[in-house]
């Protein structure tokens, strides 16, 4: 198995209220990419929202492939997104993009 950095970009199509954002990053915190070392050097979080309400959500997976690293982060960030109380319609998701592989090679 090989850790990924995986990127999900979002947008927040309501506003989403501090709680809710709070939540979001609670939930995604057992895959926070400050516990590769890649994470903790470039200081990557997991979640980072910008003035437009567009986000981004960077997560930590393990995984046989590429493609199947892609596949759990996005599963995790809509089981994270509906459990802060968000929908498909209030927070929809793009593609999932490998950004980092954390390996000991090197």
């Amino acid at each position: 198995m090989t850790t990924y950095v995986i990127t999900v970009p979002g947008t927040f199509t309501t506003g989403v209220e501090a709680d809710a954002r709070a939540r979001l990053s609670r939930a995604l915190g057992p895959a926070d990419p400050h516990t590769t070392r890649m994470g903790s050097t470039e200081d990557l979080d997991v979640l980072n929202v910008n003035e437009d309400n567009t986000f981004t959500l960077r997560l930590t997976v393990e995984a046989d492939t590429g493609p199947h690293a892609e596949q759990e982060a996005r599963r995790l960030a809509d089981s994270a997104l509906r459990g802060a109380g968000l929908d498909e319609k209030a927070a929809p998701l793009g593609p999932a993009v490998i950004t980092g592989i954390d390996s000991e090679i090197g």
